[in-house]
């Protein structure tokens, strides 16, 4: 069985999780910018074995598509067709960032490492992973 590689798609960076290959446990993979996203998943697909995606689904509280999705959707309908093999799947990512900071700041972190803009996006990619194997 194949790695669930997540994805928390961002303007500029882009927060990446991986799974292990039983898809028990989630890790974070690194944060990119988001321009060079596609190369690096070229690089990382050609290394290992991702069976299906898990891209963050940007809602607002009342459940419609938040001003982020303006960007992620088209990003999608790409993935979808770079690799039309590999399975998609949304899952809501509301308060992703907000856990992904508390989460943070709850392991001790000092403040320039809870200001880290690319640690945060990583930690939020990680939330995502483990709700969607819940």
């Amino acid at each position: 069985m194949g790695r669930l590689l997540a994805i928390d798609y961002g303007k500029r960076r882009t927060g990446l999780a991986v799974s292990d290959t039983q898809r028990i446990i989630a890790t974070s993979l690194t944060t990119v910018e988001t321009k060079n996203l596609f190369e690096f998943l070229e690089n990382y697909l050609k290394e290992e074995e991702v069976d299906e995606f898990v891209v963050g689904l940007a809602k607002q509280m009342d459940n419609t598509l938040s001003e982020s999705s303006v960007y992620i959707e088209p990003f999608v309908e790409e993935l979808s067709k770079r690799y039309p093999t590999k399975k998609i799947n949304r899952i809501d990512e509301r308060f992703t960032s907000k856990i992904a900071t508390q989460t943070i700041r709850d392991c001790g972190a000092k403040k320039k490492q809870r200001q880290d803009k690319a640690l945060v996006d990583t930690v939020s990619a990680v939330i995502i992973l483990q709700d969607f194997m819940k």
